[in-house]
């Protein structure tokens, strides 16, 4: 089992700037990648960014690119969203995923954060 906990959303105006966090326990030497995952409401969750754990090898959603930069930190097992330039319509609750290969192939994750509300205002 993995547990991990999102940390770091809030409020802030369009143009501003966020980091989330997510912290990793547990059978965390297991992990391929990780990712960053979001769901407006009313909307499907969508994929926005992920980390091949050992190589640090990133992928973004085009709609993010250039504002949004996934990291980790290997020592600390923590997984890292910074995300600038922000727009209304990144609001959304983030969560956090780790997982296999799956994560990058299908964007499926075997375990997931209770999320962090992140709100953009125009």
């Amino acid at each position: 089992q993995v547990q991990l906990v999102e940390s770091g959303g809030g409020l802030v105006q369009a143009g501003g700037s966020l980091r989330l966090s997510c912290a990793a326990s547990g059978r965390t030497f297991s992990t391929y990648a990780m990712g960053w995952f979001r769901q407006a409401p009313g909307k499907e969750r969508e994929f926005v960014a992920a980390i091949i754990w050992s190589s640090g090898s990133t992928l973004y959603v085009d709609s993010v690119k250039g504002r949004f930069t996934i990291s980790r930190d290997n020592a600390k097992n923590t997984m890292y969203l910074q995300m600038n330039s922000l727009k209304p319509e990144d609001t959304a609750v983030y969560y956090c995923a780790s997982g296999g290969p799956e994560l990058i192939l299908t964007r499926r994750g075997d375990y997931w954060g209770q999320g962090t509300q992140v709100t953009v205002s125009s």
